[in-house]
This record gives structure tokens, sequence and C-alpha cells, in this order.
């Protein structure tokens, strides 16, 4: 008698790839909080800054008003911290796209694996970790038939 074979499960992820998914959620999320920070200059290097100038027909532009002071830049120190938290955004990047798991799934499988992962629970910022399990998602239904685009799907996406 011959044991029947599963196919492996996309969605059943290992722990560490669960954790290197959280590390890299961690660290975007840490860059963000840099970036956003009021105190930043708006430009990283030294700029003379502009105001809006008048449009050339005497109106408005579309409500949108540009304009920016001048700043010095950023200062050594928040350059190295940029650096440094970019550099752990592309490492813990690399961790997660190059784990081995990925290695046996393609197509839409591992799209929506991938996406999955990216909502685990124990994958966002700051998460206890969690045992793994298979969180196989409700896929929507098939959207394409050939090339195009079913145009009910296409209005629902507007």
């Amino acid at each position: 008698m011959t044991e029947a074979t599963t196919a492996p499960n996309p969605f059943d992820f290992p722990d560490k790839l669960i954790e290197a998914q959280q590390a890299a959620a961690e660290a975007f999320a840490a860059l963000h909080r840099f970036q956003a920070d009021p105190e930043l200059p708006w430009s990283r290097e030294p700029h003379e800054g502009w105001e809006e100038p008048e449009p050339a027909h005497g109106g408005v532009l579309q409500g949108y008003k540009s304009s920016r002071p001048a700043t010095k830049g950023w200062s050594a120190e928040q350059v190295v911290e940029y650096e440094k938290l970019w550099e752990a955004c592309r490492d813990t990047s690399v961790l997660v796209h190059t784990h081995p798991h990925w290695e046996r799934f393609t197509g839409p499988d591992a799209v929506a694996a991938r996406q999955a992962l990216k909502r685990m629970p124990g994958a966002q910022p700051g998460a206890a970790p969690q045992p793994a399990a298979s969180v196989e998602p409700e896929l929507e239904p098939e959207t394409t038939k050939g090339s195009e685009l079913v145009q009910d799907d296409v209005a629902k996406a507007v």
C-alpha cells in the first residue's frame, strides 16, 4: 500500500519566517516613525527652499499651495540614524524574501501566502510571538478571464 502524499501548504509558515516578517515590520515602523518626526528637516541636504509662484494666468493652482522654508538639512546624527534604519529594513526584507519556505511555491498561491504572512498577528510590529499555524485566507473569486479583467470586478475596485 502506498502512502498518499499531500502537496505542501504555502500558508504553513515556519516560526523563523514569521519572526523575520515581524522584524521587517518593526524595522519599517521604526523608519516611518523617524521620517514622521516633525523636527526632522524636510530635506536631507541643505536647501534654500521656495515660495509658490503666482500662476501665469492669475488664478489658483487647483487649490494646492507648494512652498518650503530654507533648511540646513539633516544633522550628521540624523543621517546615521536614517542609514541604520534603512539598512535594517533592507536586511530584514531579504530574510523574508529569500527564506527557503518560498522555494517550493510559485504563482498566485505564493503571492497570496506572502500577503497572508504580512497580516498574521504574530508578524505585526510589537506582536507577541505566536506559534506557526496555517492561516490560509479565504480567496477572492477569480477576477480575470484570460488576460482581460471582468468588468464587474473593475467597477467594484473603483
